[in-house]
């Protein structure tokens, strides 16, 4: 069992910024792959962005938030961070952050272990 708490979600209006929060304090994520997913109502969950542990690094991004969005990690808080700049209506959705255990990344769901409970952000036009 890896906890994880989201925070920093929030309602916000078109081209504005947020800063979302994955706490994982007590247990290390340094050696883990990190994942943000969003799901929108309605919609399926889908893959935002991903960064690989402390022995690689190496970031992926979805074409809708490439350019918009970027994830970094601070192991030594056992925090992960999505930095969400130029905000639309459409990323609109609760972010769910997630740890995959197994080496490697991915942009699937379903390869990764463990999830927090979400936070909304909300986009208004």
């Amino acid at each position: 069992q890896v906890p994880l708490v989201e925070s920093g979600g929030g309602l916000v209006q078109t081209g504005d910024s947020l800063r979302l929060s994955c706490d994982a304090s007590g247990r290390t994520i340094k050696h883990y792959t990190m994942g943000w997913f969003r799901q929108a109502p309605g919609s399926e969950r889908e893959f935002i962005a991903s960064i690989t542990g402390w022995t690689g690094g190496s970031k992926l991004y979805a074409d809708s938030v490439k350019d918009r969005f970027t994830v970094s990690r601070d192991n030594a808080k056992n925090t992960v961070y999505l930095q969400m700049n130029n905000l639309k209506p459409e990323d609109t959705a609760i972010y769910y952050c997630t740890v995959k255990v197994v080496p490697g990344t991915s942009r699937w769901a379903e390869d990764y272990n463990y999830w927090g409970s979400g936070t909304q952000v909300t986009v208004s036009s």
